[in-house]
């Protein structure tokens, strides 16, 4: 008799195009993952998937158990979101953060997850836009809060927040009692994020003037490296006011009063489309709400600096 068990191995078997793959996803080993697959062939009695160079791709039987499979999958999922206990949603996911995300509500998003979803275990992994994009496509993680929204084909995108991005400094700098100009920004190193996102390039390209001097451009993978260069007053950090909160109040950072203009950073909560993406769902909409409630509580506080 089949089991979903089975049907959910072959199904990410095909779409990781590796034993070793299912094996990871599933949180289990490559023998295991075979011994179901072997089952599933015997019981369905056609050869489901084709084994060359390591590589698992399905035979025309297979491809027609996808279709079928990905219903069977899909209908599971929606039943234990409707009907099921919220304790029901079990498993590990894994989880892919962009450090302003850290920096902010990651924490209380963690917590809710614990309370709403208890058999639910979430694998954290913290990197820049660019690399957690690519660990997305190669299903490495299962959702990731980055700056997006992606536009990658079979990603969904849902909105978490903006967040203004400020320049701050400070007060040993001198640069915060009335408003600053672009040329005296210049004088001093900018630390920022790292090469390769998208925040850098756009500090980049605002600094980029031929009636500005060469800038020095400082820049950090560790949010936490940038906050505490500015704080000891090694250069003007651009990032967004939101991370910066303890700071700003208790004075060692300055938010610069400036023309220079850089749009917000957007935010998203990005996954793959997949049959089995209630869990994945569900999460990005958890975190929506805290990071919309999150924004609601850091506005009147920030407006005051």
């Amino acid at each position: 008799m089949l089991d979903f068990r089975s049907i959910e191995t072959f199904l990410w078997v095909v779409k990781l195009g590796s034993f070793r793959g299912a094996a990871q996803r599933l949180n289990t080993t490559q023998p295991a993952i075979s011994q179901r697959i072997a089952q599933l062939e015997r019981e369905m009695g056609v050869k489901l998937l084709n084994r060359d160079h390591r590589v698992a791709s399905p035979t025309p039987s297979g491809r027609q158990m996808m279709v079928y499979a990905e219903k069977l999958i899909g209908l599971r999922a929606q039943m234990m979101a409707e009907i099921g206990d919220r304790s029901a949603m079990r498993g590990v996911m894994r989880l892919g953060v962009a450090e302003t995300i850290v920096h902010t509500w990651l924490p209380r998003l963690v917590k809710s997850v614990n309370q709403v979803y208890p058999n639910l275990s979430l694998e954290i992994e913290v990197d820049i836009t660019p690399n957690l994009t690519a660990r997305l496509l190669a299903q490495e993680i299962e959702l990731a809060f980055v700056v997006g929204p992606l536009s990658a084909s079979g990603v969904h995108n849902r909105v978490l927040a903006d967040y203004p991005i400020g320049f701050l400094a400070s007060p040993s700098l001198g640069l915060g009692k009335g408003p600053v100009t672009p040329a005296e920004l210049a004088r001093f190193p900018i630390i920022t994020f790292p090469r390769k996102t998208k925040p850098y390039e756009v500090v980049r390209e605002v600094f980029d003037r031929p009636e500005l001097p060469p800038i020095r451009l400082h820049a950090s993978a560790s949010l936490a490296t940038v906050i505490h260069m500015a704080v000891e007053g090694l250069g003007v950090a651009v990032i967004p006011d939101a991370i910066v909160e303890s700071e700003l109040a208790d004075g060692r950072l300055q938010l610069l009063d400036t023309d220079l203009a850089i749009a917000p950073l957007t935010f998203t909560a990005s996954w793959l489309a997949s049959p089995d993406v209630v869990a994945v769902e569900r999460v990005a909409e958890l975190a929506r709400q805290i990071a919309q409630s999150s924004l609601a509580v850091d506005a009147p506080a920030l407006a005051g600096h």
